[in-house]
């Protein structure tokens, strides 16, 4: 992709990454996360690790960066989890929890990411 952006002039690549082992970690918020770091110094999650050895920095986490709704038979469906009542909820592959409402058939999951920057000239 940095080729790519040269090849065109562009001057930084703007990547919104999906931290690979926050599925692991669901309750920490995307703000403590992207800051854990291994003994040398590198991020702790395994995606963002690759990008900064690749010499990306992080610009920001993002906690809202795409919103998923749908009813709650939706929900249920696509995690192949039952949803009792209205609540936070933990679920299969989710890198934050779902808020099901009941009441209004709705359940909204906000993904969270990281934005890095790799600069290209």
């Amino acid at each position: 992709m940095k080729r790519l952006a040269a090849a065109h002039g562009l001057g930084d690549l703007l990547a919104p990454l999906r931290p690979s082992w926050k599925e692991r970690y669901p309750l920490t918020p995307i703000e403590r996360y992207v800051r854990w770091t291994r003994e040398d110094g590198l991020p702790f999650d395994p995606w963002l690790r690759v990008h900064r050895r690749m010499g990306a920095e992080v610009l920001r986490p993002e906690p809202e960066s795409m919103r998923i709704t749908g009813a709650v038979g939706e929900w249920e469906e696509w995690t192949g989890m039952a949803f009792p009542e209205s609540g936070a909820y933990v679920f299969p592959h989710g890198l934050a929890p779902l808020d099901v409402d009941r009441e209004a058939d709705r359940g909204i999951y906000w993904e969270p990411n990281v934005w890095m920057r790799h600069s290209v000239g």
